[in-house]
């Protein structure tokens, strides 16, 4: 498959944290072919920024070209209406990880046991939006209402605690990205699927699993 990874370089004037690990297994791990525009791509990857991944997209579907998009903090409904027009999927992920999917999956059984619950993400300090899409789509997952903390501090790449509690016990569910190659397997996946995606948005690498 022909991908156009924005937030790589090239083609991106400057590569991000996670396609600078993703570009290379893309290309040589997965066996696709990265390219530098929308008019030779089979499709688009996006991993830059919430002020520019809106743009991006909305490019590619211009184009003719799906997406699979793991940049957070921004608005998907900006996409939708134009993916379902264009008869394009747009499928879009707060983490590539396996790991933290089944984080995500458990806390919100787990959350039917227990009276309260918490949550506590860690993220490098360079993240720029809190808290992050990981939190909030686990927090909206579990019943009642969660409350989140975010901690930004240099070290850390990304991590999520959920503590849930209840009478005498709790119970502490984890995940925690040691590095960004974690988040590959789920971009190759998310490729290989995108062809099966209805037109228009679709929110969660559980989907695909």
């Amino acid at each position: 498959m022909k991908v156009l990874l924005n937030g790589f370089s090239p083609p991106s004037p400057a590569t991000g944290k996670v396609g600078a690990v993703l570009g290379p297994y893309l290309r040589d791990v997965a066996g696709h072919e990265l390219v530098a525009s929308e008019a030779d791509a089979d499709a688009m990857v996006d991993f830059t920024a919430p002020d520019a991944v809106v743009a991006n997209v909305l490019r590619a579907l211009e184009a003719g070209v799906p997406c699979v998009v793991g940049t957070t903090g921004w608005d998907t409904a900006e996409v939708d209406a134009p993916a379902r027009e264009a008869g394009l999927p747009v499928f879009v992920a707060p983490n590539f990880a396996i790991g933290a999917v089944l984080m995500m999956r458990f806390a919100r059984e787990a959350s039917e046991h227990f009276e309260a619950a918490e949550i506590v993400e860690l993220h490098h300090a360079t993240k720029l939006d809190a808290p992050s899409g990981t939190a909030r789509a686990t927090a909206a997952a579990m019943r009642g209402e969660v409350p989140i903390h975010s901690v930004r501090l240099p070290g850390l790449v990304a991590h999520q605690e959920v503590i849930l509690g209840g009478a005498g016990e709790t119970l502490t569910i984890r995940h925690d990205t040691t590095s960004r190659e974690a988040f590959c397997p789920g971009v190759a996946l998310a490729l290989e699927k995108l062809s099966t995606l209805e037109p228009g948005v679709t929110v969660g690498l559980g989907a695909l699993l």
